[in-house]
């Protein structure tokens, strides 16, 4: 088994502080992989549960009941750690582990849910000071070649700036398959396209959807898929719920609803604009991007190759905000820049350590340029760093850093 160590680290860390670890996330994005992955060494018993079994949920609906089998089946004592995956099928589970958290001390427990709609309500509600929410994202680049081959992952993890572009090749085609298939755990370990695309669809239909259909009246349903349609169609622009409303057919209140919806389902994200000068950057509309490009590209119907795409420079602009969102801080902010003028930045940064600007250019470069708007915007801002993410430059140029896609990992 492949282990994703970014997410192991978190849950250990989080288990210094709290009893209960809840890991949540689109299906198929590999939290029960990471779950059965967690190093167990430090603890004297484990147990794995599956939430949507009929009689473990029962067994959860009474203290007694679930706390004579814990007792029985991890020890007696309870001390150790129980992994208790897509927990949110379990009526009243908040409460229940609330309950046995509070009275054995000793005891851990690691949760997975594949929607955050009602899970992070009721956490937040139930479990208030004893519980850490993980985000998890499908794989990045980096993991997706240690998933496809680790011959690529410790050549990428090798590069310097000064490498010759042919020894990057192997990465840089793989990074343009990545930015076509995206990072499903499930995709990144076939090399047949067909077989990609097959899985990509597998996912949106047999598991988003279904999940999707339980929030959804059959009414709106062929709106709500014209609504992703047209989502798929506009990534890296401006959110327009009038607009999605009248082409969607669906009235203005379900779009801002279904839109919310698609968030929570960890379909789409939503970033914000930044402010600085309220009188003059645009302030309502939000953009909006794909959790996963493999996702997007099943919707948008397209796997063509990206060379010859007219929207390569969009995936690259949304595979640059999954990597900053990947590899934030938990109090980071990641926003836009945008003013009345026509002034663009892609993406800030901002955080209590940390403040840096993002321009996403998919081109390769012959020599380093200047970009006045980023510049002038990091010398405003007080920015410690600005960098101008492309295809294939990976140097510095006065102020400004020039990172390859294949490296997006190293913006910090």
């Amino acid at each position: 088994m492949i282990t994703r160590k970014r997410y192991l680290d978190k849950i250990e860390t989080a288990f210094r502080l709290v009893p209960i670890v809840v890991l949540i996330g689109a299906r198929q994005v590999g939290k029960t992989s990471i779950m059965k992955s967690y190093p167990v060494k430090d603890f004297r018993n484990t147990l794995f549960l599956n939430g949507q079994d009929v009689e473990v949920a029962m067994r959860f609906q009474q203290f007694s009941t679930i706390e004579q089998y814990l007792k029985i089946y991890l020890n007696p004592q309870l001390e150790g750690l129980l992994l208790l995956d897509e927990f949110q099928y379990i009526q009243g589970i908040s409460t229940m582990l609330k309950l046995l958290t509070d009275k054995y001390e000793g005891l851990r427990i690691l949760c997975s849910g594949s929607s955050s709609l009602d899970i992070l309500q009721r956490v937040e509600e139930s479990l208030a000071g004893r519980v850490r929410v993980i985000e998890v994202l499908s794989l990045s680049f980096s993991e997706y070649l240690l998933f496809k081959d680790e011959r690529l992952w410790q050549l990428q993890q090798q590069v310097s700036v000064a490498d010759d572009e042919n020894l990057i090749a192997p990465l840089q085609r793989a990074y343009e398959e990545y930015l076509i298939y995206g990072g499903f755990p499930r995709t990144a370990l076939t090399d047949n396209p067909q077989e990609k695309a097959e899985l990509l669809n597998d996912i949106y239909q047999t598991y988003l959807l279904n999940d999707v259909r339980h929030y959804i009246s059959n009414e709106y349903f062929v709106g709500f898929n014209r609504l992703v349609r047209l989502l798929s169609v506009q990534i890296g622009n401006l959110v327009n719920v009038n607009d999605l409303s009248r082409e969607s057919g669906l009235p203005y209140a379900r779009c801002e609803e279904y839109i919310y919806l698609l968030q929570k389902m960890y379909i789409i994200k939503l970033i914000e604009p930044y402010f600085t000068n309220k009188r003059k950057v645009i302030g309502k509309m939000k953009k909006v991007y794909f959790c996963d490009l493999g996702l997007r590209n099943i919707i948008y119907n397209s796997f063509n190759e990206i060379a010859f795409r007219t929207d390569n420079g969009a995936l690259f602009e949304n595979e640059v905000l999954l990597e900053l969102w990947r590899n934030r801080h938990s109090s980071d902010t990641i926003s836009f820049y945008r003013t009345q003028n026509g002034t663009e930045v892609d993406f800030i940064l901002e955080g209590p350590q940390r403040k840096f600007a993002v321009e996403c250019k998919y081109k390769c470069f012959q020599h380093p340029i200047s970009i006045a708007s980023l510049s002038n915007l990091a010398v405003e801002e007080n920015m410690y760093a600005q960098y101008i993410a492309n295809i294939n430059l990976n140097t510095i140029h006065k102020e400004t850093r020039f990172v390859p896609g294949i490296l997006l990992d190293r913006i910090e």
